[in-house]
């Protein structure tokens, strides 16, 4: 393989988030168990960005090197295979939001919704504020996501059976190495909870209804610790229109065509993530059922409810 052919930024930054979660789960917890514990959190959502960059085509042009350096199962609950296919079909943009075929929405169809449970209404809800999808959203994300896949699982859906088992793979030097480092399994379902409640930030309004699909993704100018934290993928337009683009690369091909973007997504824009805060940590951006969707089946109370997909535990997707 040619150095040429390697990308080294994001191969350097694999690594390193390797060193820092056993680090963290050995000596920095031996230290300071909060401290090792946050830590492993931030490892965990560094190492799902990087994840995304591999199903991309980085850092190698190898897609088997690409998934095999990736492939320990280091957030526990998302098989790689499963992300990678999931996130690939969510780059059709003309889906975009779809409360069915988007398998990152976060829309319920209109008819679904007035047929849930008040009380499960109401914790969706609290779950589409962004303090609430920190905090609730690891664990609503996770419950639909594993139902969904438990229901692909038993039906034998193409692929499903063959990613899970890789995935168990995937587990063992994650659980072999908790066998012997510092940090309990306890303490590292904690530290899961925190990486994706922060990978929760990213996802909370990465998309919104609009009839225009290319006007559905958002930009966050955003240089900070969140955006190498997400590497870059703030920058959302420019990844769904240049998806093999490298991370490093995303900022500046938004600064020399910044007008163009903003018209292509007609304005979908924040300067930072402290706006974000500021706007949405107590108060939803979107409605839950989805404003645009149509044609919209009827369903009675007694009918079974097709189940609209939920966001994703990891990325979204």
């Amino acid at each position: 393989m040619r150095i040429a052919q390697v990308e080294w930024q994001t191969l350097l930054v694999l690594i390193a988030t390797y060193v820092v979660w056993a680090l963290a789960t050995t000596f920095v917890f031996g230290w300071n168990p909060v401290a090792g514990t946050v830590l492993t959190g931030l490892a965990i959502t560094q190492f799902s960005s990087l994840q995304h960059e591999a199903l991309h085509g980085h850092p190698f042009r190898s897609k088997l090197v690409n998934e095999v350096l990736v492939m320990p199962a280091l957030t526990l609950t998302v098989p790689y295979g499963r992300f990678r296919d999931t996130h690939l079909a969510h780059h059709h943009d003309p889906i975009l939001t779809d409360p069915y075929d988007d398998p990152e929405s976060n829309f319920f169809d209109p008819a679904v919704w007035v047929c849930v449970p008040r009380a499960l209404q109401f914790l969706f809800r609290l779950n589409n504020t962004l303090l609430g999808r920190m905090v609730l959203g690891p664990w609503i994300g996770n419950a639909t996501w594993l139902w969904g896949e438990a229901k692909l699982f038993r039906a034998n859906a193409p692929g499903v059976r063959r990613d899970w088992a890789l995935h168990g793979l995937g587990l063992v030097p994650v659980v072999a190495w908790l066998w012997v480092a510092l940090m309990p399994f306890w303490a590292y379902l904690l530290a899961a909870w925190i990486g994706h409640g922060l990978l929760k930030i990213r996802t909370f309004l990465e998309h919104r209804a609009h009839e225009t699909a290319s006007a559905r993704t958002v930009v966050v100018e955003d240089r900070g610790p969140l955006a190498l934290l997400f590497l870059n993928n703030n920058y959302h337009s420019v990844h769904h229109i240049h998806p093999g683009a490298p991370w490093y690369q995303l900022p500046k091909l938004y600064a020399a065509k910044r007008n163009d973007f903003l018209a292509s997504n007609d304005g979908y824009a924040y300067r930072n993530y402290a706006q974000i805060f500021r706007e949405y940590l107590l108060r939803a951006k979107d409605p839950l059922p989805h404003p645009l969707y149509s044609p919209a089946p009827l369903y009675s109370p007694a009918t079974p409810l097709p189940t609209a997909p939920m966001v994703q535990p990891l990325d979204s997707r």
